[in-house]
């Protein structure tokens, strides 16, 4: 059997508020969500073998722990006899940095859920994709369907129809982010903002007057995050600048593509050693 190509697309938190601390030391948060044009390249087929053959290549492959999103996904799968004696060879070339706060490894995972029951490998409802999702990690769930969303503080996703038309210009120092320790630190909570399915909270004007309530909490401990989250909200025509997720990137939203080329140049003549993608929202 040949492989079949898929791309695990990179999201990106537009805003997001942290509600509450939950018991099992979890956060309830709510977030708008969108995805951009930067996908890690996944390819996969069966095999007749008695393990899975999971390998990891490309530019932010290093380091990629054993227990990693897809090996979860997969022992789930089989834990509750959905594909049974099949195996698969799966090889991922990361394109998304890690603990960037894109959702580089969550997404794969959803990637790969979403294509073994496209191609009837089993058959589930999809509530229960969903809670298989949840299971093998957070963000999972985000990425079962390719729209923009409004995950709400009951735990509940709303995907919308509509197309944001934003160019972004991506950028991170060398500095990973460690969701964990980021969320150990949260102290002030919000009220929840998203009550409801609004497509006016993905408009401009709202987008530019809100937060990412965990930007304070990463900026004293990584002075170089603060600083290029300034750099970028200074740029000539720039909307807005956000870091997304719990960091380490940040995402400076333009109108154009022309703009966001334009800040770019700049950004490179200041920030050398950083990474950085020209990219637009899907």
């Amino acid at each position: 059997m040949s492989f079949k190509k898929l791309k695990s697309w990179a999201k990106i938190n537009l805003s997001l508020n942290v509600i509450k601390k939950l018991p099992n030391n979890y956060h309830k948060i709510e977030s708008l969500i969108t995805f951009v044009q930067l996908s890690d390249e996944i390819k996969i087929k069966t095999i007749d073998k008695v393990n899975h053959k999971i390998s990891f290549s490309g530019k932010f492959s290093k380091g990629i722990s054993k227990n990693n999103t897809i090996i979860k996904l997969l022992n789930l799968l089989e834990k509750k006899e959905l594909i049974k004696d099949k195996k698969f060879e799966i090889k991922v070339t990361k394109n998304i940095p890690q603990k960037s706060g894109m959702g580089g490894g969550s997404m794969n995972a959803a990637c790969i859920l979403k294509y073994l029951m496209k191609k009837n490998f089993f058959n589930i409802s999809t509530s229960k994709a969903k809670e298989i999702a949840n299971k093998v990690g957070s963000d999972v769930i985000l990425g079962l369907e390719k729209k923009n969303s409004i995950l709400l503080s009951s735990g509940k996703t709303i995907r919308l129809n509509n197309k944001l038309n934003f160019h972004v210009l991506i950028a991170m120092p060398k500095i990973g982010c460690s969701t964990k320790d980021i969320f150990s630190k949260v102290r002030k909570f919000s009220k929840p903002l998203y009550l409801n399915r609004n497509k006016s909270f993905f408009g401009t004007n709202n987008l530019v007057h809100s937060n990412n309530d965990l930007e304070n909490i990463v900026f004293k401990k990584y002075s170089k995050i603060k600083n290029l989250k300034h750099f970028l909200s200074n740029l000539p025509d720039v909307a807005f600048a956000r870091m997304t997720g719990t960091g380490s990137a940040v995402v400076a939203y333009f109108k154009s593509k022309k703009t966001a080329k334009n800040a770019a140049i700049i950004f490179k003549n200041k920030y050398k050693s950083y990474w950085y993608i020209v990219s637009k929202t899907i």
